[in-house]
C-alpha cells in the first residue's frame, strides 16, 4: 500500500511539470526535393547532373546535421539506401515505394507499348524523430496529371500526396501532408505551352483541398512539399488558402508569406512565368512551400522562423540537388491531447529504447519522464 501511495505521489508531483512543458512546444519541419531520379536508364540520360548515390549520401548527412523534427522528401527514388544510414539511429521513416528503372523486382516493361507504362512509386518520403509517434499514413494518387514523355514526365510515376497523423513528444497531435505536384518546364512556360500543366496543378490543389476539409478537427495541419507552384502563376491562394479560410473552421497561411512578406501574397503575372535562377527561385519564392492550418477550436501553430537554405546546401560550390531545402520552426500552443502516463520500475524496462522529452535518445535512463519505444508502440513512461 505504501508503494502504491509513493508512486501516486510521484506522478502527482511530475504531472504539473509535464503539463507545463506541454503548454508550448517547439517543432521544426522541412521540405526538400532530393532529386533522386537515376542518372541513366540503359543508354538514356534521365538525370545526368543529379546527385546520384554519392550526392544522396551527402543529403542524408545534411539532414542528420540539421536534425529537423519532421522532414518531408520528394523524388526519393533510386538512392534511398544511400540516404537512410545517416538517419536510421534517430529517425523513423515513412514507407518507401521504390525506384524507377527497367530492373525493378516484379516490374515488367512492355517496350512495345511504353505509352501505357507507369511506375507505381510516388517518390515521397518523410522522416521524423523517434520521439514522435505515427498514428497513420495514407497514400493518394493525383486524379489528374499531364505529360509522360514531355512536360516533366509526371505520368511516368504515380505522383500524389500522403497524409500522416502524428503525435508529438508532448502529446500534441498534428496532421502533415507531403506532396509532389505536376511540373512545368521552363521551355513550356517560355513557349506558352504550359497551360495543361497549370490545369493539372489546379485539379490537384482542389483534390488536396477536399482531403484537408475532410480532416479539419482540433489538430493543426502542415501542408508541405514540392508544389511546382508560384503564387504569381498558380491559383494557390484563391483555390486553396482562401477556400479554407472561407469555411470559418480554420485559418490557413503560408509561412514564407507571413514572415517574409508581412502577409502579402505575390500578385498574379501574365504570360509565361518561370525562373532562370538555380533552385527555381522567382522573386524570393520557391516551388517548395510550407503552409500551416490552425483549427478555430484546437491546438495552434505559431510560426517563429522561415529559412531557405542556399549556402548550407552546397558542396564544392554546387547545390546538392536542384531544389533548396525550406524549413520552418513553430511553437505548438493550446495543446489538446489524450495521453496516459504509465508508471514502470527500472526492473520492468526490458529492451525498449528511451528518449527524453526533447526527442534525444537516452542510453541509460535515470528516474524521470521518458518516451518509450518498443517495436511499433510508443508511449510516455515514468521510470523510478
Amino acid at each position: 500500500m505504501k508503494r502504491i501511495l509513493h508512486i501516486a505521489a510521484l506522478v502527482a508531483l511530475l504531472l504539473p511539470l509535464v503539463a507545463y512543458a506541454q503548454q508550448a512546444e517547439r517543432l521544426s519541419v522541412a521540405t526538400i526535393n532530393i532529386d533522386g531520379l537515376p542518372k541513366k536508364i540503359l543508354v538514356f540520360n534521365v538525370k545526368p547532373n543529379g546527385p546520384g548515390a554519392e550526392g544522396t549520401s551527402r543529403i542524408g548527412k545534411y539532414l542528420k546535421t540539421k536534425n529537423y523534427d519532421i522532414a518531408c522528401l520528394q523524388e526519393d527514388f533510386n538512392y534511398h539506401d544511400m540516404l537512410t544510414p545517416w538517419l536510421e539511429d534517430d529517425f523513423t521513416f515513412d514507407a518507401w515505394t521504390g525506384a524507377v528503372g527497367i530492373d525493378i523486382p516484379g516490374k515488367k516493361i512492355d517496350f512495345l507499348h511504353l505509352q501505357n507504362e507507369q511506375f507505381e512509386c510516388d517518390g515521397l518520403g518523410a522522416v521524423w524523430k523517434k520521439s514522435i509517434y505515427l498514428a497513420s499514413s495514407e497514400r493518394h494518387a493525383w486524379e489528374s496529371v499531364f505529360g509522360k514523355f514531355s512536360h516533366g514526365g509526371d505520368a511516368l510515376v504515380t505522383k500524389g500526396y500522403r497524409r500522416m497523423e502524428l503525435t508529438l513528444a508532448s502529446g500534441a497531435r498534428i496532421v502533415v501532408y507531403n506532396m509532389h505536384m505536376d511540373a512545368s518546364s521552363k521551355d513550356d512556360e517560355k513557349d506558352g505551352t504550359g497551360q495543361q500543366d497549370r490545369d493539372a496543378r489546379l485539379s490537384e490543389w482542389r483534390q488536396l483541398l477536399g482531403d484537408v476539409l475532410a480532416h479539419i478537427d482540433t489538430r493543426p495541419i502542415i501542408v508541405m512539399g514540392d508544389m511546382n507552384s508560384y503564387y504569381c502563376r498558380d491559383q494557390v491562394k484563391a483555390e486553396f488558402i482562401d477556400k479554407i479560410n472561407e469555411t470559418g473552421r480554420a485559418k490557413a497561411s503560408d509561412v514564407w508569406v507571413e514572415l517574409e512578406r508581412n502577409g502579402v501574397y505575390p500578385a498574379s503575372k501574365e504570360g509565361g512565368v518561370y525562373s532562370t535562377v538555380p533552385g527555381n527561385i522567382l522573386d524570393g519564392e520557391l516551388f517548395d512551400k510550407i503552409i500551416y492550418i490552425n483549427p478555430v477550436n484546437g491546438t495552434k501553430l505559431k510560426p517563429l522562423s522561415y529559412h531557405m537554405d542556399v549556402d548550407g546546401y552546397m558542396y564544392e560550390g554546387k547545390p546538392l540537388g536542384d531544389h533548396y531545402p525550406v524549413s520552418a520552426t513553430f511553437e505548438v500552443q493550446d495543446i489538446r491531447k489524450s495521453t496516459a502516463i504509465d508508471v514502470v520500475t527500472s526492473e520492468q524496462e526490458g529492451t525498449a529504447t528511451y528518449y527524453n522529452l526533447k526527442g534525444q535518445r537516452v542510453s541509460q535512463p535515470a528516474d524521470g519522464v521518458y518516451i518509450e519505444q518498443k517495436g511499433q508502440t510508443t508511449r510516455k513512461r515514468v521510470i523510478k
